[in-house]
């Protein structure tokens, strides 16, 4: 880490890229993540004939839509990683989440979950270990494995696809710095949350996803990112941001000035705060 970096309990980089500063007093809670409804196409008779995994899910959303999907008992797609063919990379050591690729997938009249779940994982093969993906990982000195896990640092906490390359510039930034990420992303990861309510005792926690307490990537992916994630995860823009924050919808702001971060959160506290008073009123 380096010298001039602020404690670390000032410095909190969040889902959707909100901060907040313990240091002041101000414990920043950030609103309720959107989460894409399955989308299921259905036959006349109603039976689904596709299901769509949107970006972002986490395998234990992807099993959840898949036992839905399938009219199964809840835990059966989970339980049939057990038999099911994957051809994941040693590193993910059978565990698919990052390589259930978000795309819609036939529901063939005699679809198994395990082979639902080998389709999702050779799809996402076919995406990750091309020449553009695979070759952008070497450029920057990592294997395609973390090249996912970055990707999906991203897409949790990108607020839009144009903030996705600056995003990941700030995860190679901190851990080229020997920083920590301090991503929410991971925490929600850990704690088994969508929502955003990080606390310091959640930073606290004792859990391999603890970006705040761990130093440098997770050690699997949070979630199955998408193409736009990828592509900013192995090829992000020049810059030397190390802080970011989303002051309103559509305006998150980037720099590595640690006082003009400051300046930027205190603004997004104070916005927070008008719409509080606004929504209370």
């Amino acid at each position: 880490m380096q010298k001039n970096t602020p404690p670390r309990s000032t410095i909190r980089l969040t889902r959707r890229g909100r901060i907040a500063l313990v240091a002041t007093g101000a414990v920043v809670v950030g609103t309720a993540v959107a989460v894409p409804l399955l989308t299921l196409e259905t036959e006349e008779e109603g039976r689904p004939t596709t299901l769509a995994v949107p970006e972002g899910w986490r395998a234990s959303q992807v099993y959840a839509a898949v036992d839905k999907a399938l009219a199964l008992p809840a835990g059966s797609t989970k339980k049939s990683l057990d038999k099911a063919v994957l051809k994941l990379p040693n590193e993910a050591e059978g565990n698919p989440e990052g390589y259930l690729f978000p795309a819609t997938y036939p529901l063939q009249e005699k679809v198994t979950p395990d082979k639902l779940l080998a389709l999702m994982v050779d799809t996402a093969n076919d995406k990750f270990n091309g020449a553009p993906i695979a070759a952008g990982a070497q450029r920057n000195a990592m294997n395609v494995y973390q090249a996912v896990t970055i990707a999906s640092i991203v897409q949790a906490e990108a607020a839009t696809k144009a903030d996705m390359g600056k995003v990941a510039r700030v995860i190679f930034n901190r851990l080229e710095r020997g920083m920590p990420l301090q991503m929410d992303s991971t925490i929600n990861y850990a704690l088994n949350r969508s929502t955003l309510s990080t606390t310091e005792s959640d930073t606290r926690i004792d859990s391999p996803y603890n970006s705040y307490q761990r130093m440098g990537l997770p050690p699997t992916p949070i979630d199955n990112p998408g193409e736009e994630a990828m592509r900013a995860a192995i090829n992000p823009p020049p810059g030397n941001w190390l802080y970011f924050v989303t002051v309103r919808p559509g305006d998150t702001r980037f720099t590595a000035d640690y006082q003009e971060h400051q300046r930027n959160v205190a603004e997004f506290n104070a916005q927070r705060k008008k719409s509080g008073a606004q929504a209370a009123g």
